[in-house]
């Protein structure tokens, strides 16, 4: 279980400031030194930026990643990186990020980047204070982004090759002091109704093999956000139960943009293990506020004990505003607050 009961988190990406968006579409014009600069500055305003609203748990919100798992692709060898959108126009949709082909062995040698991130991350944040949180995206839902070729012939053949690499970053994330991971496998919630959920569950679990209890383990379950779009079917029934024998410590779920649909989900997952509560709507510029957050984690204590619930928003707030963002997780942790409080 946790260190203590309602714990406040995040699930890893936080925005962009305008500035590092304007410096990322020309880093031509700036110098080795000013890009390493330029990354300290963004991961220093995210982190200030969670110390201020006062969570328990903070990450570096991702500043050095495209989205929350697409620049892993530039750390792999053996694929020719797409450089253009296949649609350009029409409404946003997930086919606007386009594949990748792959056209030799699948490898990392230089690692995925994650343990680099966690690094500058540990050098910036505060000595004393909140938990430090690292997140990687699992091999199921990179290899959604990959092609099949004669090599690896389905998802699945790729999901096998990016697995080990996957594992390994897990373990340097460990080694280099991460006690709180975040393994995000949205794939598998957005496919769980059509797929082999035990097929499923033994990926996730071959991923995961050499951190089990070496850190405070979990996963984060939603129905993708392109642009504020779901992309799955956003039912949490067809996962259990056999994702409570994926092995870790919590699994977090989003409620906010399904208006608290199956709540009663949370007395299942937290008979195994903690739980963690999307309560803000990181799809949605409606700006909760205390009382709102305050009646939802009541609700939520209707179904699981204190000790096992953590709070967070829905999902990565890369595409939320900065000042919305800002004020969301503000209004969560004051709103969480005031029902720890008064227990």
């Amino acid at each position: 279980m946790k260190d203590h009961p309602l714990r406040t988190t995040v699930i890893g990406s936080y925005p962009f400031p305008g500035w590092l968006e304007f410096g990322s579409q020309n880093l031509d014009v700036f110098g080795s030194a000013d890009r390493e600069e330029m990354i300290d500055d963004a991961v220093t305003v995210a982190i200030q930026d969670q110390l201020r609203a006062g969570l328990d748990v903070i990450t570096d919100g991702e500043q050095t990643r495209l989205d929350f798992n697409l620049s892993f692709y530039g750390f792999l060898n053996g694929i020719d990186l797409e450089s253009a959108s296949p649609r350009k126009f029409g409404p946003p949709a997930h086919d606007q990020r386009g594949k990748h082909a792959i056209v030799g062995e699948l490898a990392a040698p230089q690692g995925l980047g994650a343990v680099e991130d966690f690094k500058r991350f540990q050098r910036l944040a505060p000595i004393s204070g909140p938990v430090l949180k690292a997140s990687v995206p699992g091999p199921f839902t990179l290899s959604g982004r990959l092609v099949p070729n004669a090599q690896y012939k389905d998802r699945y053949s790729i999901t096998e090759a990016l697995l080990p690499l996957v594992r390994k970053e897990l373990e340097d994330l460990v080694a280099a002091g991460c006690t709180e991971l975040t393994v995000d496998e949205p794939s598998m919630s957005c496919y769980a109704y059509k797929e082999d959920k035990n097929r499923l569950v033994d990926i996730f679990n071959r991923t995961v093999e050499g951190v089990v209890g070496k850190c405070h383990l979990s996963t984060h379950l939603c129905f993708g956000n392109f642009k504020g779009h779901a992309v799955g079917w956003r039912k949490y029934a067809p996962m259990f139960p056999e994702f409570l024998d994926m092995k870790l410590d919590e699994i977090h779920v989003e409620m906010a943009n399904r208006e608290f649909a199956e709540l009663e989900i949370l007395e299942v997952i937290s008979k195994k293990c903690d739980v963690a509560v999307g309560v803000v709507d990181v799809k949605s510029y409606f700006v909760e506020t205390t009382e709102n957050v305050a009646e939802r984690v009541k609700a939520c204590l209707q179904y699981a004990p204190a000790d096992r619930l953590s709070f967070a928003p829905d999902c990565g707030l890369s595409q939320t505003a900065r000042w919305a963002a800002k004020k969301k997780l503000q209004n969560m942790v004051a709103g969480v607050r005031q029902v720890r409080d008064s227990m």
